[in-house]
């Protein structure tokens, strides 16, 4: 009888390596798999919360004020929004999830940042129409005209923004080839923003915030809203101080990086990492669901 042989040192070497190689291929692919699931999922979320907050309009003559973002889960307050019954007593935060009854986190497990225009958020009863100075997004030009004012007739009855009120929130875009900011969206009554995978600046569930991007750019301005632009300074409108927020393709980490300043001239340095993911609410979108559900004119 011959001995049973087996598998020599070097063969079973081989065969690991093989096998090491094919996971390793296919882990690669079901990596990417999830992160494209991840920026979907995150991006319907939007669109739901989207939805929800044209509903509460639609239900309450106003937007909804952001959630303090700084309150952790379980403490009272979270998730709520941040009405005192006349305004909003904060314009930038998190989305107030328990208000609107949407999820309260992205796919990533972080926290949805918000910010709504003062004119569109205010009690009915105190008749404001036009955009809100307070809070001043900048100290107002020398030029005449910086808030634009809006006297509607006749005065709406049911909502606290009328068809001429304009929101101070523009969002920009930029490209690979021209790192130039360019409008994609102007008098914007609010934004809505997922901080993405690496989740700078981002609100986590336990009420703490996760540090900015390093470097500066875009990503830091979605934090809150830089307010270095009016719209004339981008050859486009609104003319009066505005919050800005950036709207862009994914873009690496790049070594040397830069996000030229709004109205600055391009840079030929490469655009700095960005995966945030930023949904607009239309103005006339928002007036036209009014409109046809009775609340305005």
């Amino acid at each position: 009888m011959n001995p049973s042989r087996g598998f020599t040192l070097v063969e079973l070497s081989v065969a690991l390596i093989i096998i090491a190689l094919l996971l390793a291929g296919a882990l690669i692919p079901l990596s990417t798999q999830i992160e494209v699931r991840n920026t979907a999922d995150t991006q319907r979320s939007l669109e739901g919360v989207k939805e929800a907050i044209v509903g509460f309009a639609l239900a309450n003559g106003r937007l909804p004020c952001p959630a303090d973002g700084s309150i952790a889960d379980g403490i009272a307050g979270a998730g709520t929004e941040q009405y005192n019954g006349t305004f909003c007593t904060t314009t930038v935060g998190v989305i107030p999830w328990t208000t609107l009854g949407v999820p309260e986190t992205d796919a990533w497990g972080r926290r949805i940042s918000y910010r709504v225009a003062p004119v569109f958020a205010d009690a009915i009863a105190i008749s404001t129409w036009a955009t809100s100075t307070t809070p001043t997004p900048l100290t107002a030009p020398a030029s005449p005209g910086n808030q634009p004012g809006c006297v509607p007739t006749p005065s709406p009855t049911l909502s606290s923004f009328a068809l001429c009120s304009l929101g101070d929130i523009v969002v920009l875009t930029r490209t690979e080839m021209a790192t130039a900011a360019t409008l994609l969206g102007t008098a914007l009554p609010a934004v809505i923003i997922s901080h993405g995978k690496n989740g700078y600046s981002a609100w986590q569930t336990n009420g703490t915030r996760l540090t900015p991007a390093p470097g500066g750019g875009d990503e830091i301005a979605n934090a809150n809203g830089t307010t270095s632009a009016t719209g004339a300074a981008l050859g486009g409108s609104p003319y009066y101080a505005s919050w800005v927020f950036y709207h862009r393709n994914p873009t690496p980490a790049s070594s040397g990086c830069s996000d030229p300043a709004p109205g600055a001239a391009p840079s030929s340095s490469p655009l700095c990492e960005f995966d945030d993911i930023v949904i607009m609410i239309s103005p006339n979108t928002l007036v036209a669901r009014m409109v046809a559900a009775g609340r305005l004119p």
